[in-house]
């Protein structure tokens, strides 16, 4: 689900070193549920028996819920500036904060399929963030300009330890279908002072994609700060 947004509301959100990007002179924000499936380090095989370790299964799949935006670097490449993060293991939450600074808090996330209709629900464990969304799916599309250029994003950044970092992430093209709002409840946008958005310019559903690669994440620079 994606809003337009004033951008000097949105750059009020940034971390030193970047700026928001715009569309036709408009920043958006995006609030993107998913799962992700199959987590593992380089050098595990992607066909690694999950299954046999029940734990390990949870660790490796879960829920996970961003609100982001879109930014450049000191330096004109684009990518993505993450608002807020949630997921659905505690463990994940804690090794990402530690790795690179994300601000992954956990939650009791849950996806849930009814013929075509796609329910998305969570909320953290010690805060009153919260959302309900569900979704009718459509037709499969073909991307228009603006489309890509939300959904075509391989650099995330984050700032930990004072240092802005950029981590590249690789996978093909997100396919998208159209996706009609059955039900919205979230306070995600509001929490972080995005108050008055109101009904989301664009809706859409994506069936995923496979063999997402996290790279590893580099320093941009120092001395930055959060607001």
């Amino acid at each position: 689900m994606h809003w337009k947004a004033d951008p000097g509301r949105v750059q009020a959100l940034l971390p030193d070193g970047l700026t928001v990007d715009t569309y036709d002179g408009a920043a958006w924000v995006g609030l993107t549920p998913f799962v992700l499936a199959k987590i593992r380090p380089p050098g595990v095989p992607p066909h690694w028996p999950y299954s046999r370790w029940p734990a390990l299964a949870r660790i490796t799949s879960t829920p996970e819920t961003n609100l982001r935006t879109y930014v450049r670097d000191a330096d004109g490449r684009d990518g993505l500036w993450f608002l807020s993060l949630d997921i659905g293991s505690a463990a994940l939450a804690t090794a990402m904060r530690a790795a690179v600074g994300a601000r992954y808090r956990p939650g009791d996330l849950s996806v849930a399929h009814d013929g075509s209709v796609v329910t998305y629900a969570g909320h953290r464990s010690r805060d009153p963030a919260s959302y309900r969304l569900s979704v009718r799916l459509g037709a499969s599309i073909a991307p228009s300009e603006l489309e890509v250029w939300l959904t075509s994003r391989w650099r995330a950044y984050t700032v930990h330890a004072g240092r802005l970092l950029v981590t590249p992430v690789e996978h093909e093209p997100w396919p998208l279908r159209e996706a009609v709002i059955e039900t919205i409840e979230q306070n995600l946008t509001a929490r972080i002072g995005l108050c008055d958005l109101g009904e989301p310019d664009l809706v859409h559903y994506s069936d995923g994609v496979q063999d997402v690669r996290i790279q590893r994440p580099r320093v941009l620079a120092r001395h930055h700060t959060v607001p």
